[in-house]
């Protein structure tokens, strides 16, 4: 039904678009430019499209590692100011790193406050630890750079042992309370 109604409206309506034919001999050229363009041979191929592909794929790959090639680049350069920092900093951060998995072992209701506001200290100490490796790259006084890199990290084994500490009182408080509901 919907089709009638389109086909009469068309009907109706066709003297008011068909004002125009088109110019003599429309259709012998037209048929004219569609042999020509058949018979002329296709152009070389265009390299535009698989270049702009390439460069896109490597653009793309190139945000991905560029940070860790940098992060390479700048341990390298710390390792050729001092080789100390960069042995102490792999001991240390894996002192840190086994430190953090305990807490995170020992989470609990009671403990989650204690423990995320220890990881919120980590993470500022850590930035702290970045601005001195690039003050270290920028040639800022060496040793003192170096002193303060090393202290950083025995703040952070301070902080998480003291943590550590006190999730063993929780702990323990736990426990007797425990113990003497029980009693």
């Amino acid at each position: 039904m919907k089709e009638e109604n389109l086909d009469k409206i068309f009907e109706k309506t066709r003297p008011y678009f068909d004002l125009e034919e088109p110019r003599a001999g429309h259709k012998a050229r037209f048929i004219e430019k569609l042999n020509t363009a058949e018979a002329e041979p296709k152009k070389g191929i265009s390299w535009w499209k698989p270049l702009s592909m390439a460069a896109s794929i490597l653009l793309v790959i190139g945000l991905f590692l560029g940070p860790g090639l940098r992060n390479e680049m700048e341990k390298e350069r710390i390792a050729d100011i001092s080789p100390e920092i960069s042995n102490s900093q792999f001991y240390f951060a894996n002192i840190i790193e086994q430190q953090v998995a305990q807490l995170e072992r020992e989470k609990s209701p009671e403990t989650s406050k204690i423990i995320e506001d220890a990881l919120r200290q980590l993470t500022i100490l850590e930035t702290d630890y970045k601005k001195l490796e690039q003050d270290l790259l920028n040639g800022g006084d060496t040793n003192f750079i170096l002193r303060a890199m090393i202290q950083n990290f025995q703040t952070r084994i301070d902080l998480m042992q003291d943590v550590l500490a006190q999730i063993e009182t929780i702990k323990t408080l736990k426990n007797n309370r425990n113990e003497n509901n029980i009693t």
